[in-house]
């Protein structure tokens, strides 16, 4: 009887070493192939009213966010998590709070481990609850009234200050002015938007001036948008106010003050808090005679930081403008980054750990270092600026001064 087993001993000691070679390249060849592989990118919501109303602000938020996370991932993305890039999920507010609140559903559906936006009060007010319920870390850009971070949700965290910070630190900046000038203003009228942006800062200013010994004359409140001022700024004649406090946003803000100077209106001064286009390099270079001469207190960037000169280039290389609504965004993206890095996880609650935290320095902002109490960035700070020989030069405080004030700007 044939042993089948001894038939082909050759032929199976070649298998068996074929076997045990392919075995150990495959061994080896494993961990080459998971290193080699990209991490899962992390998708971060990037929520903003492109469309409607608040376009013309919302565009550039968008823009800033989504150049930041270029540069992050340029930079090699995260890299405690093994060089992980991040990915935009994007979201239009279309101008409305409950369309933002929706949009941030759709963002949780897929998947974002965190969201950046969304410009402004009234939007956010609505889309950090609606992120709170999924525990989702928000990081709000510039939503300035105060209620978005008072409210004890654990998942917001406001990069810039609020307007009650911006309303104290504008009315002891325009006592000294005032003071240094020999206090030749004396009254004031106060123009705003109506939403909770606006309308906020209105009730905070009526209630500090007379502290400063202004006389509030006249407190008008007008709809969002407005395409006609003529009837406010001809009562503004008949007020004769020495100086107007516009608190609105871009397009209002804009007309408002053209309208003046159409009809000839020339307080003293323009002094803006929180104006939507006083700070802004696009209403300078269009209407460079109705912008100058306008002081505002409002968000900034560092002047005396070297690496603001290189942005600002990039940003106008394609078309845009170097204004806030760019700027903050582009920061609180580098923020998130920053919470991403050290919670090395992309798990909700490990960023809203990440995000407590935070000591985040390496932006560029007058800020201190980024640490949270309550949701509200301690180290945040407004700049004030004045709009001088068709540029807008920071006046106040003297450590980031780049000019002189000029007050009052009509004697």
């Amino acid at each position: 009887m044939t042993n089948h087993r001894n038939r082909f001993p050759a032929r199976r000691k070649f298998l068996k070493q074929t076997a045990a070679l392919s075995a150990g390249a495959a061994t080896l060849a494993a961990p080459a192939v998971v290193l080699g592989q990209r991490p899962p990118a992390i998708k971060v919501g990037v929520l903003h009213p492109v469309t409607g109303a608040l376009a013309v602000s919302g565009v550039p938020c968008r823009e800033g966010a989504l150049m930041a996370i270029e540069d992050i991932n340029a930079a090699g993305g995260i890299k405690s998590m093994g060089g992980a890039r991040l990915e935009a999920v994007l979201g239009d507010a279309q101008s409305q709070p409950q369309v933002g609140a929706s949009e941030v559903e759709k963002m949780n559906e897929a998947g974002v481990a965190a969201i950046v936006g969304a410009y402004a009060s009234s939007i956010c007010l609505a889309t950090t609850q609606a992120a709170a319920r999924h525990g989702i870390a928000h990081i709000v850009d510039v939503g300035v009234a105060d209620q978005i971070v008072e409210r004890g949700l654990k998942n917001t965290f406001r990069f810039g200050p609020g307007y009650r910070t911006v309303t104290q630190i504008a009315m002891q900046n325009l006592h000294v002015l005032n003071t240094l000038a020999g206090k030749p203003a004396k009254t004031v009228m106060i123009v705003h938007e109506e939403s909770l942006f606006g309308t906020g800062t209105a009730n905070l200013l009526a209630k500090e001036l007379p502290t400063f010994g202004y006389e509030v004359r006249e407190i008008v409140k007008h709809a969002n948008p407005t395409r006609d001022f003529n009837n406010i700024v001809l009562r503004m004649k008949a007020v004769n106010p020495d100086v107007v406090i516009p608190a609105n946003y871009y397009n209002e803000y804009a007309l408002l003050v053209r309208t003046m100077r159409q009809q000839k209106v020339v307080p003293m001064a323009i002094y803006s808090v929180l104006g939507g286009a006083a700070s802004n390099y696009r209403f300078v270079k269009e209407f460079p005679d109705a912008a100058n001469g306008i002081i505002d207190v409002n968000h900034w960037y560092n002047p005396k930081d070297k690496r603001v000169a290189a942005l600002r280039k990039r940003v106008e290389a394609k078309g845009g403008f170097f204004v806030y609504e760019f700027f903050m965004n582009y920061t609180s993206m580098w923020l998130l980054a920053d919470a991403l890095e050290r919670a090395k996880s992309a798990k909700r609650e490990d960023v809203i750990a990440a995000l407590e935290s935070s000591a985040f320095a390496n932006h560029i902002m007058p800020y201190g270092p980024t640490r949270f109490v309550n949701g509200q960035n301690q180290g945040a700070r407004p700049l004030m600026t004045q709009v001088l020989k068709n540029d807008i030069k920071v006046i106040v405080p003297q450590e980031f001064r780049e000019a002189e004030p000029v007050f009052p700007w009509k004697a």
